[in-house]
């Protein structure tokens, strides 16, 4: 007798999750509760000014990366989860309507130092839950300057978060303006092909202190500007991405522009 074979049926999925393991649902609870948190401080406190978000409207669910100047830890990505949930919501360059945090875009993610995310304290480990890739630093640790090898595993997470959504790169990788572009941001480029989109912050630095979380100097004037999506040739050199990286992030130190 033939023996029968009964197909299990594949039951749907529940709960579901982003490709580091976190529940959707719980993360976008999360980016909810600190967008209502610290609305006041980058819109009421400090007034946030945009421009660009149009550049926003038209682009991919993911493999969207997106390069910008770095001010302070914390307060910067804030403002672009802001940003990009109020873009969900199809406003055009205003945060002046938060319950576009009721239902946030829970799919956005940033690189960030790995031993800043470890840091000692709740709030380090609530904001790496709401979409950190986490990367080792090959030229810094612990405040100081190192020369290590560079972390290989740092590219498979920043591919799954492309193919899962959008990413926040900081390519000089530090506070420090004017800093150099780093090759790595590059050569994922090169090896992904996502659609690059430059931003430019500016007065966070002055608002808050280095890491984002206390006022320096209230009633500033914030900015983000968005860019049109970058354009790379196929072989283009990484000195040129560089280049032009650095010059529409506006990373190009006054005495060097002609």
């Amino acid at each position: 007798m033939k023996k029968l074979r009964i197909r299990k049926k594949k039951l749907p999925k529940v709960i579901n999750k982003d490709p580091f393991g976190n529940i959707i649902v719980l993360k976008r609870l999360l980016i909810s509760v600190l967008g209502t948190l610290t609305y006041g401080r980058i819109n009421i406190v400090n007034k946030l000014k945009l421009k660009g978000t149009e550049h926003l409207n038209d682009l991919p669910r993911n493999n969207v990366l997106f390069v910008s100047n770095h001010q302070t830890y914390y307060a910067d990505v804030m403002a672009l989860y802001h940003i990009f949930c109020s873009v969900k919501w199809k406003f055009k360059n205003n945060v002046n309507l938060p319950f576009y945090m009721l239902v946030p875009r829970a799919r956005t993610y940033y690189v960030a130092a790995e031993e800043t995310m470890k840091e000692s304290g709740l709030l380090p480990k609530i904001f790496s839950l709401a979409g950190a890739v986490t990367v080792k630093r090959s030229w810094r640790a612990k405040g100081k300057s190192v020369n290590r090898g560079a972390d290989t595993k740092a590219p498979k997470k920043i591919k799954k978060a492309l193919e899962d959504g959008w990413v926040i790169n900081f390519p000089q990788g530090t506070t420090k303006p004017y800093a150099p572009i780093r090759k790595g941001t590059a050569h994922l480029i090169k090896e992904f092909n996502p659609i690059v989109v430059p931003i430019v912050l500016d007065g966070f630095r002055r608002a808050f202190d280095k890491k984002g979380f206390f006022f320096k100097k209230r009633g500033t004037k914030l900015s983000v500007t968005f860019k049109a999506p970058l354009q790379f040739a196929e072989d283009e050199p990484i000195e040129s991405m560089i280049l032009k990286i650095r010059e529409a992030i506006e990373q190009v130190p006054p005495e060097e522009v002609v």
